[in-house]
């Protein structure tokens, strides 16, 4: 698929999205409270085909974190970019990890990391910090006194 037919199968499905085409691929942000929905759409779309999610991250924006999904096609070899704005004092977001089984551990690092609670994943715990540890260190206000980390 083209971006343009991308573009327009996306609005089809969701015409809330905000879908930004300045880089390689498109990127499309929604609302957390369309986020499951929308997933489960794109997911079941046979046009789109995203079948493989390849990477799934955090942003901090200090006023905000946003959660980034990167999807592909590993029959047509499109991608796409999802974001979700998330409240940084109570970052909540619904699970993918049984839409697209490779969410599920990297769910988990995002939690750990982050602190981003991802609602109804059936495992949601750390990974690989001790579970008495304090913080989340890959926020920009966290600061680590014994190795002097500060973002």
């Amino acid at each position: 698929m083209t971006k343009e037919e991308l573009k327009i199968k996306i609005t089809e499905i969701l015409s809330t999205a905000i879908i930004d085409e300045s880089s390689e691929w498109i990127n499309v942000s929604v609302e957390a409270n369309e986020f499951r929905s929308f997933m489960e759409q794109i997911r079941s779309d046979k046009d789109l085909d995203l079948d493989y999610l390849f990477c799934l991250t955090c942003v901090d924006w200090k006023t905000h974190l946003t959660t980034v999904y990167h999807l592909s096609s590993t029959t047509t070899r499109h991608c796409i970019v999802v974001k979700v704005k998330l409240d940084r004092n109570n970052p909540e977001v619904e699970t993918i990890c049984d839409i697209w089984r490779t969410a599920e551990l990297h769910e988990r690092e995002v939690f750990e990391m982050f602190g981003v609670k991802f609602l109804h994943h059936p495992d949601l715990r750390l990974l690989i910090l001790p579970d008495d540890f304090i913080g989340f260190p890959l926020r920009k206000d966290f600061e680590d006194p014994i190795n002097m980390i500060k973002l």
